[in-house]
């Protein structure tokens, strides 16, 4: 069987002792695309150059996670105030030499989009001239503002890719200037049975799940939209953020709750079958985050392609990486970003009309794998 390498933040779950640096939603995505890859025929090698943030060195290891895929991890430093630094440096070096050592000429790589893989796998590429496949989430640069050597490598690995993997349309409008080979895939599109777990109040029941950040905006904006709402609704927030934060939104939840016949409760982090049992369990999922941010024109909600994936109908602010993506037709649109509208948008939904997401979703994953079959072949 043929294999290919996939570099980025990884981590095996029954490695999680050595605290290695990773990023949740970068790690579902990727395991979702090797899954693909697999069912192409491909065995994957994970390379991840994921440094600890504990206080010790430990070795490298290549683990297998199951059949057909791998986990290559290199030596990490000890991660401490006078380290830090090195241990980056360190993380990157090991890498640009194994791509060095281990990759050949017109050779597919598959790379997610990192700040802190682009000088090694940059440097390595032009030496090795291996075939670069960018998987490109986001243009780090609408994100925050860095010095301009960063900006200047960030366009440089756009232009240097071969293919692309984009997660919206709008990312292909804006990076793929020269037309390249490309597939759009929003998020994973694993589609989750019925589970047929459900609040038996005769409330319709509507989920936020997503983070707590006060700079998104959206937890807080779902608390808020249940002061517009009566007794027939029950609205939950679920998800995650620091000690501050979920005080903050417990307060706000609990002084909310004094002015409304609506049900609003604060449900905690779930992960795993726990969160795909209670996201069933409710009717509507919430995408609210301010509209006015920069990477709404690129960055696609992974929360929405999980509502959708459990069979939930979804209310989302109208950014243009959503209404222009293949998914618009299943969501509910508000316009202005107001407690009233959301409210309002939430109590338009007519659950008596026709509705299978899971449907959509799964066409969506047949057509992943037949684009990145072509980017592969």
């Amino acid at each position: 069987m043929k294999s290919i390498k996939y570099i980025g933040f990884y981590n095996a779950f029954n490695n999680i002792n050595e605290n290695r640096n990773t990023f949740l939603s970068a790690t579902n995505k990727m395991d979702y695309i090797a899954s693909k890859l697999k069912q192409i025929g491909l065995d994957v090698e994970f390379v991840s150059p994921s440094w600890t943030n504990n206080n010790k060195y430990y070795k490298g290891k290549t683990i297998q996670l199951e059949e057909s895929i791998f986990l290559k991890l290199f030596p990490t430093l000890p991660w401490n105030k006078y380290s830090k630094i090195i241990s980056i440096l360190y993380s990157q070096l090991l890498l640009f030499l194994f791509l060095l050592f281990h990759t050949s000429k017109n050779e597919k790589i598959i790379a997610y989009h990192s700040l802190f893989l682009m000088y090694p796998l940059y440097y390595a590429k032009k030496i090795r001239r291996f075939n670069l496949i960018l998987e490109v989430e986001e243009k780090y640069q609408d994100v925050n503002n860095f010095p301009k050597p960063i900006t200047k490598m960030e366009n440089k690995m756009f232009e240097i890719a071969d293919q692309y993997i984009f997660s919206t349309e709008l990312l292909n409008e804006k990076l793929n200037i020269k037309n390249k080979p490309y597939s759009v895939i929003y998020g994973t599109y694993q589609v989750e049975e019925e589970r047929k777990f459900k609040f038996d109040d005769d409330k319709i029941h509507v989920v936020y799940a997503g983070t707590f950040d006060p700079i998104k905006g959206g937890s807080a904006a779902a608390a808020a939209a249940a002061a517009h709402l009566d007794s027939n609704y029950h609205v939950h927030i679920i998800g995650f953020g620091s000690e501050k934060d979920i005080k903050s939104l417990k307060d706000l939840i609990s002084d909310i709750s004094k002015k409304t016949n609506c049900t609003l409760t604060y449900d905690g982090l779930l992960k795993g079958e726990e969160y795909i049992q209670f996201i069933q369990s409710c009717d509507i999922g919430l995408s609210t985050q301010q509209p006015e941010a920069k990477y709404n024109e690129t960055s696609f909600p992974s929360k929405v392609l999980s509502y959708l994936s459990n069979g939930l109908r979804v209310v989302s602010i109208r950014i243009r990486a959503i209404e222009e993506s293949e998914i618009s037709d299943l969501l509910y649109f508000y316009d202005n970003d107001s407690p009233e509208e959301i409210a309002s948008t939430i109590k338009r939904i007519d659950f008596s009309n026709k509705y299978d997401s899971r449907e959509k979703i799964s066409k969506l994953s047949e057509r992943f794998v037949k684009e990145i079959k072509e980017l592969i072949k």
